[in-house]
Parts: C-alpha cells; structure tokens; sequence
C-alpha cells in the first residue's frame, strides 16, 4: 500500500494494486504539475487520456462498456491517493463515480456502447449540469427546458459551478422537459458537445480553493441533440434518478474528506516533531499534543464511520440518512481539522506554497457541493 494506514476492511489485493497504480500516475503525471494547473486554472486535456491508457476511468464501470469491472472500492482508493499526493485537479469523482454511473445506470443498451468506452479511454470527459445561477440545492427549481420537437430536444438555459466545465465534452444535463411541473418534469440529457451549435462556456471561475480544477459556466442557446440522448425510457425521471445517485456521490465526498483529515494530521504531526520553539519541538508543548490528540481521535471515528459507509455502500445497504450523515460530519471535521492543522505551521500555513494552506482553502467547498449541509441536515431530520 502506498498509504501508511492498514488495509480497509473494504479492500483487498486487487483494490490494493489499483491503488499502487493510481498512487503512481498522480505522483508522476498530476502532483508535479499543480502548481502550474493552479494558475491556469484546469488541468492539461491529454492527462485524461493518459489517465484512460493506463486504465484508472471508469473503473467500477462494467468492462463490457471498456471499464474496470470493479467496484465503488476503486473509485474510492482513486480519491484517497489525489488527496494522499496532493493532485486533487483530476476530477475522476465526477467523471468516473458519478456521470458514468448515470450513463450505466439509466442508460440504454446504444447509450452505454455509445459513451462509456469513450469515457474510460479519456476521449470524452464527463461532467453533471445541475447548478444555475438561480437555484442550487432546490433542484425541483431548475430553469433549463429541454423541449422535444420532433426526433430532437431543443435545449434552452444556463449552468454555473460546473466541475469540469471547461474541457467536458459530454454533459448530463439536468433540464425541464415539462416546465410545467416541478419535480416530474426534470429528465436528465444527455449533450455532446463538441462542435454543437449553440452551446458555449463562459469564464472558469476564479475559487478560492481547489484552483487546478476546471469550473465554468456552461450556456445552451437553442441546443438541438438527438431524443435518443434522453436517459431512462420516458420524460419525467431525472429527478428520482438524481436522488438515487446522490448517496453515492454524498458517500464521494466523505471519502475526500476522511483522506484530507489523515493527510493534515500526518503533515502536522511531521511539522511539529521538527519545528522548534523555545529550544524544544512544538510537538513536545502540552497544547501542541492535546489538540494532535484531539484531531488523531476524529481521524479515527471518521475513519471507522467512513469504512462502514463503504461496506454497506458496497452490499447495497447505504440509506439515504447515513449518507447524509457521512457527508455533513466528515466535511465539517476535515474543516475543522484543517483550521487546526494550519495553525502549528505559525505564519508559514499562511503561505501558498505549503500544502497546508492548500488543504485549508480546497476544505471549504466540502460543506457546499453535493448538497449543503444544512440540506444534509434537513434530509437527516425527516427520518429521525
């Protein structure tokens, strides 16, 4: 294993070679570079294919759609060594564990032949449409139509906050096919865009964590793609498909989280050992270890509940609350422990190029995207 930690319960020799050979791409192909992605503000396009050459998309993807043919543990391993090598601009977690699964999930016989390869090889790069300017968590509010005229939707809207906006060029989109109504009239299309009239990007938007990866505003004027590219076998089911999607893609942040939380304090404990103060390591002051003993606690519980999230995630026994609960609490503690973390680096967590301060930036988003977690809290509550 390329990480300290033992062997997950989740885990086993397979996971744990698709570990090695992720820990390798991202040290070599992504960790060098991210400097460099965070000022242009997205990852270089050929990493994709060479991410897809080496086989690391699309791996819980069945192989006869040119997948991994393994399991969300895959996906997960992925996750833990982006954050493990500080590389997180990659962005496989949506790519590969939620859009694909979209594809694979509701998609037809046609629509899976037709895109996942593609996805797996890195020829197409997958993202999810959800946000707009005006809506957010209320996703039954979306302003986005999706007509259909003839063989054809005709797509009118805008998206914002879109991950992997800039080079994505296979977006589910999430649209009203029946403006009329508010959660049965959501579908989820399906659009191509790669010389597609009337689609266009709007400026990468400047964050003020996670700089490397590419979030853009996306626009449809009038977008005309093929009725075929509806997923699922009517109108009307993008709503109950996004909710049964959302534990996993909920259950993808706590793993990003958990992995933040054991990469700071792994740095922190480091740091501490070899900085010096008053003729005598920081690590040796009582405050120093009381609060590394505090944080090496909630790594633990946040480990363990994170591990049982993914054992029943993988039997198919991850309830919505859980979920919820996994993705509040561990992205409110990687907050936490990061603001922790970042203090014993004294004035040097300040500066940009120590990974601390890196980890304290990308942290905050956590507790926004995929649901906020205030929603995370309401969801909680109407099963109490």
């Amino acid at each position: 294993m390329s990480a300290s930690a033992a062997r997950p319960a989740w885990s086993d020799d397979d996971v744990e070679a698709f570990r090695d050979l992720a820990h390798t791409f991202l040290a070599k192909e992504c960790a060098p570079n991210e400097e460099r992605w965070g000022e242009q503000q997205h990852i270089d396009r050929e990493v994709w294919n060479k991410a897809g050459d080496v086989g690391l998309l699309c791996p819980s993807i069945p192989t006869e759609y040119g997948g991994g043919g393994g399991t969300f543990a895959l996906e997960a391993v992925m996750m833990e060594e982006q954050t493990r090598t500080l590389s997180p601009s990659l962005g496989t977690s949506v790519h590969s564990t939620i859009v694909a699964h979209y594809i694979n999930s509701y998609g037809n016989q046609e629509q899976k032949l037709r895109w996942l390869p593609r996805m797996a090889s890195g020829e197409l790069v997958g993202a999810v449409a959800m946000t707009e300017p005006g809506t957010g968590s209320d996703l039954q509010s979306v302003k986005t139509k999706a007509i259909r005229t003839g063989d054809e939707y005709v797509i009118d809207g805008s998206k914002t906050f879109i991950t992997n906006g800039l080079l994505a060029n296979l977006v589910v989109t999430v649209a009203k096919t029946d403006p009329a109504n508010a959660g049965k009239g959501i579908s989820l299309v399906v659009v191509e865009t790669d010389g597609l009239v009337g689609f266009s990007r709007g400026r990468v938007l400047k964050k003020i964590g996670q700089h490397g990866q590419d979030t853009a505003e996306l626009f449809f004027d009038g977008v005309r793609v093929p009725a075929a590219n509806l997923l699922g076998a009517e109108e009307g089911q993008g709503f109950i498909q996004l909710m049964q999607q959302l534990p996993q893609e909920r259950l993808t942040i706590a793993v990003a989280a958990v992995a933040a939380i054991e990469a700071a304090l792994a740095l922190t404990i480091k740091y501490t050992k070899e900085r010096e103060a008053f003729g005598k390591p920081i690590f040796n002051f009582q405050n120093t270890k009381f609060k590394l003993a505090e944080m090496a606690t909630t790594a633990k519980i946040a480990r363990v509940f994170l591990d049982d999230c993914i054992v029943k995630h993988l039997r198919g026994e991850l309830d919505i609350p859980t979920a919820s609960m996994a993705k509040w609490w561990t992205t409110q503690m990687q907050c936490d422990v990061a603001d922790e973390c970042l203090q014993f680096f004294g004035g040097y967590g300040y500066m940009a190029e120590y990974p601390i301060s890196r980890m304290y930036t990308d942290s905050r988003i956590q507790k926004i995207y995929g649901g906020t977690n205030e929603i995370m809290k309401e969801i909680i509550s109407r099963f109490l």
